[in-house]
């Protein structure tokens, strides 16, 4: 065996291994692509297994025969143009030279061997003109597109070049039998060039698109944990399809989505932003079903939506759902308007770039929270702090303030000429204490944030410290009714205690009407000093309950024109029984009143007391 058919015999099995491996690709999925390229390279496979038959076994086919597989021959050229049809775009009167000159070209192919010159020179002309004009659109398509699909295009384009070369060098043998035997050692590497090519272009091993795929696919991971941290969303999920987009040699779009509205929603590459229903379209298919989808003509897939899939050149679509556990964030949709571009084993690429959009998407939305959680603690401290200085500030003022106007009190009642203000000067008692009460809010607040509020715990006696609290804030000569146990000694800053009661007594008679009772009681329940507070006043909404201590929380039913507060009170008796490693909390019912109940240990005290000593 010769060294030039040892070539021949290696073109022969590559071509005849595309046409199997094509052939089957499109068994299983039948696109328009897929038949083309199975065509081409059938017809290719069923010249060489007829010509290697025919060798074997020494048999001379009839010129009808002969004549009809030259026919089938002149058919490769149309099926290239159509390839480049399908990869790129042939505009539609070269298409339609093209099936004329393949007609011509198969009819003139059915005369009678051998064929006259102008014959030969017809047919191979119209061979390799048709072939250099593929591989020319082969060629300006790749330098559009990048990636995997870049190379794979580049391959068609150097096959369909060395093709039409081969041809080339056929016709001349033909024309010229003079320089033959230079023609015959030149074809056949020709051949097993462009063999190779279209090998690696049409029917590339997984292996090697992996290995094309593989530096986009490191470098996209390489970047994977500094994605969260830029600028914007809109940064990261840039990045994010720049990735997908350079590891399948396509476009690519994230599709995230909302929540409320239940809409998945994009940017367009031209600007604004686009999107649609959650359970319409490729992409609410996707989302829906949770599952990579491989749809070939998204037009024909979803015919309601075919306009905006041409607009954005999204004919064949790969998806891949975006999840992170349970919760689904989006679709991610690599996508082209040439079919050839994918293979199956893309989905894989695919679903794995999803899942990395989704640990980043969600990363992102992590850092975003703990953000807005550290703004939201600054400015929290610096209102905080604020609110310290601003009511030291006014404490000394308000105490001169107060004095002064207490002063003119007492001068107006024994000044029958001051008389007629009296009640004007009451008044300015009345809210200036009331500011002082505000204020000493506002440091008992600061004091509490610090833990620096609840004093020395001393043994006191919690019957009669509440008995004289609620009797204290009951001196304007409202009911209040007060049943409590003697002997409930706790160890307790008792100044604070007092504070609770007051705080829940004062509360109660400001959310009572006039006549209504307050009714405190203290006794010993559960080895506990509890102590209640319950009043017929307005209640408290159920939806308000769980927030009642939180500060600056108020009741949704208080009207802040006849109920004046800052949201501060329960706040503060809340972290005043708590530092007492007590509890609080309140029920009620809008309209029937409320009971407050809190509950001070009496076991284990003088465990506390080291404690906080």
């Amino acid at each position: 065996m010769s060294a030039l058919q040892l070539l021949q015999y290696v073109t022969d099995a590559l071509f005849v291994t595309i046409a199997v491996v094509t052939i089957r690709r499109a068994v299983l999925s039948r696109t328009t692509s897929n038949l083309n390229v199975a065509a081409l390279f059938g017809i290719v496979a069923v010249f060489v297994v007829e010509t290697l038959v025919t060798q074997a076994l020494a048999i001379t086919n009839s010129p009808l025969v002969d004549g009809v597989l030259i026919a089938f021959i002149m058919l490769i050229p149309l099926f290239l143009l159509r390839l480049a049809d399908d990869f790129a775009t042939v505009p539609r009167r070269v298409m339609q030279a093209g099936a004329v000159a393949a007609l011509v070209a198969v009819v003139a192919s059915l005369f009678p061997q051998p064929y006259p010159a102008p014959v030969v020179a017809y047919l191979g002309l119209y061979m390799v003109v048709t072939s250099l004009y593929s591989a020319l659109r082969f060629v300006l398509q790749s330098r559009r597109v990048h990636g995997v699909t870049r190379r794979r295009l580049g391959a068609v384009a150097w096959g369909t070049y060395l093709f039409g070369a081969d041809i080339l060098v056929a016709t001349i043998d033909e024309l010229l039998p003079a320089v033959a035997p230079i023609g015959a050692v030149i074809a056949p590497s020709l051949g097993l060039a462009a063999a190779a090519a279209y090998y690696v272009g049409f029917a590339p091993p997984r292996a090697l698109r992996r290995a094309w795929q593989e530096p986009e696919l490191r470098a996209y991971l390489a970047r994977v944990s500094e994605l969260p941290r830029l600028e914007t969303l809109a940064d990261v999920v840039n990045a994010i399809e720049q990735g997908a987009a350079s590891a399948t040699g396509a476009d690519a779009t994230v599709a995230l989505h909302d929540d409320q509205r239940d809409v998945l929603w994009w940017t367009r590459p031209t600007g604004g932003r686009g999107e649609i229903p959650a359970h319409q379209g490729v992409l609410g298919r996707v989302f829906r079903s949770g599952r990579v989808l491989f749809v070939t003509d998204a037009t024909r897939e979803d015919p309601a939506n075919a306009e905006a899939y041409r607009a954005a050149r999204m004919r064949v679509v790969i998806g891949a759902p975006i999840t992170a556990g349970e919760k689904r964030l989006g679709v991610l949709a690599v996508y082209s308007a040439h079919p050839p571009v994918f293979a199956q084993d893309d989905m894989e690429i695919v679903q794995l770039l999803a899942d990395q959009a989704a640990v980043i998407l969600e990363s992102r939305v992590l850092i975003d929270e703990a953000a807005r959680v550290r703004a939201q603690e600054q400015a929290t401290r610096l209102k905080e702090d604020f609110l310290s200085a601003a009511a030291h500030d006014l404490r000394t003022p308000l105490t001169t303030i107060i004095g002064q106007a207490q002063a003119l009190q007492r001068r107006a009642r024994h000044d029958p000429t001051l008389m007629g203000e009296l009640p004007a000067i009451d008044r300015l008692v009345r809210e200036g204490m009331r500011l002082r009460d505000l204020v000493a809010e506002l440091l008992d607040a600061s004091r509490l944030e610090r833990g620096a509020l609840v004093g020395a715990l001393e043994p006191t006696d919690v019957g009669q410290l509440v008995s004289d609290a609620a009797r204290r804030r009951a001196a304007d000569e409202r009911v209040v009714r007060v049943s409590a146990e003697r002997g409930l000694v706790t160890l307790c800053d008792a100044r604070r205690i007092e504070q609770v009661v007051e705080n829940l007594v004062e509360n109660a008679l400001k959310f009572s009407p006039a006549e209504a009772p307050v009714e405190v009681r203290a006794r010993r329940e559960n080895g506990e000093a509890q102590i209640e507070v319950s009043d017929l006043g307005i209640g408290i909404p159920a939806a308000d309950l769980p927030h009642v201590f939180d500060r600056f929380r108020r009741g949704s039913n208080v009207d802040d024109r006849r109920f004046a507060g800052m949201g501060l009170g329960l706040y503060i008796c809340r972290g005043i029984v708590e530092q007492h490693g007590g509890r609080i909390w309140a029920e009620s019912r809008v309209g029937e009143g409320t009971t407050f109940h809190v509950a001070l240990p009496l076991a284990a005290i003088s465990q506390r007391a080291e404690v906080m000593n």
